[in-house]
């Protein structure tokens, strides 16, 4: 049995909860949120121990095995710290897994260093549409890749912004690429490989905020290949499309839906579009389901987990990249380990509430 310990309970912390209880090898004993109403709003309030801070939570439940971390983007790094060295527990974290990349990197020496394992969430590489790309004889059939073209038009209103003190923010939020293009971003890092050059220009157009609601980049890959990405959660009054696009020399394809769902175009057999969609209520689609899956074998069967370091390391070093590109008004050569001027910069006033 893998005992769980759950820390936040916001609208992302539901879909945790549902994919936990379909396996009997876990456990939640336990969940957290600064505020106890949050909790309330989830079944298993009266069915576990709840608490208003992780540490009592952890103090007293000594038996916790694996930590969910489902807290503000900008308080990943210093809860996980904290957990690793102070506790000595697993830790899944949400997207994204760390704001800076340097803080990636000392996350998982420590996580060696005190034998523990982290298991960041990219739920939506576990899509069928996505794994059926990811496949060697699928990308063969469209050929040697030519273009890739990334684009999320979504709407985030000035109330979405002002409903936390955290949302909007470089310290604890970053903007619409960080929040929502995150998943975009590394399912192309994920089907298409690692990036050459990347010129990135970023705008606040929408929303009274601090951070990019806009951003507008194009890249080169490594193998020669060119790419577009423009991503805004400046679209009104709704969202409307997200979708990557891969060009190759023998044909085309094409992945939308609310979360990456659907194989919308595959040139090579059309046909085969219908068997590799699959209908997703939320945005948040299925993929939590197959992502502890994953983690029920690590513990059951010793199966390695399918992110390593490495992995996780290029996709935050590849967010942090383009900001990077803003920041100095140039092209960026991804391959360098580097932080993003203002992507985690220290916000103790807001730290604080959230401690």
């Amino acid at each position: 049995m893998v005992n769980i310990g759950l820390i936040g309970a916001g609208r992302i912390a539901g879909h945790h909860i549902q994919a936990i209880k379909r396996f009997k090898l876990f456990r939640i004993v336990a969940i957290c949120d600064l505020h106890a109403h949050k909790i309330e709003n989830h079944k298993i309030a009266n069915k576990v121990n709840c608490y208003d801070h992780y540490e009592k939570m952890l103090k007293n439940e000594k038996k916790i095995d694996l930590v969910v971390i489902m807290t503000p983007s900008g308080m990943h790094f210093e809860h996980a710290k904290k957990i690793i060295i102070k506790y000595k527990k697993n830790i899944i974290i949400e997207k994204p897994i760390c704001l800076k990349t340097s803080q990636v990197e000392e996350l998982y020496k420590l996580a060696k260093k005190n034998r523990v394992q982290i298991f960041p969430v990219f739920q939506n590489r576990y899509n069928k549409a996505i794994q059926f790309l990811k496949k060697k004889q699928t990308m063969n059939a469209l050929g040697k890749l030519r273009i890739i073209s990334v684009q999320v038009r979504w709407c985030r209103s000035q109330r979405y912004y002002d409903l936390a003190d955290w949302r909007g923010t470089f310290s604890h939020d970053g903007g619409a690429l960080t929040n929502q293009g995150i998943h975009h971003l590394d399912a192309m890092r994920y089907l298409c490989g690692e990036l050459k050059t990347i010129n990135a220009n970023m705008s606040t157009l929408g929303a009274n905020i601090e951070v990019e609601d806009s951003v507008v980049a194009n890249f080169e890959l490594r193998n020669g290949a060119l790419g577009t990405l423009e991503i805004t959660t400046s679209a009104r009054p709704k969202d409307y499309n997200a979708t990557i696009s891969l060009v190759g020399s023998k044909g085309l394809a094409q992945i939308g839906g609310l979360a990456l769902n659907e194989l919308q175009i595959y040139s090579p057999n059309q046909k085969l579009c219908k068997t590799n969609s699959e209908k997703i209520p939320t945005a948040y689609g299925f993929g939590h389901f197959s992502f502890y899956r994953d983690i029920k074998n690590y513990f059951a069967n010793s199966k390695k987990f399918p992110v390593s370091h490495n992995d996780c390391l290029k996709t935050i070093n590849l967010l942090n990249s383009f900001y990077i590109s803003d920041e100095i008004k140039k092209s960026v050569n991804p391959i360098k380990i580097r932080d993003s001027k203002r992507l985690g910069v220290k916000n103790e006033k807001i730290s604080k509430n959230y401690r």
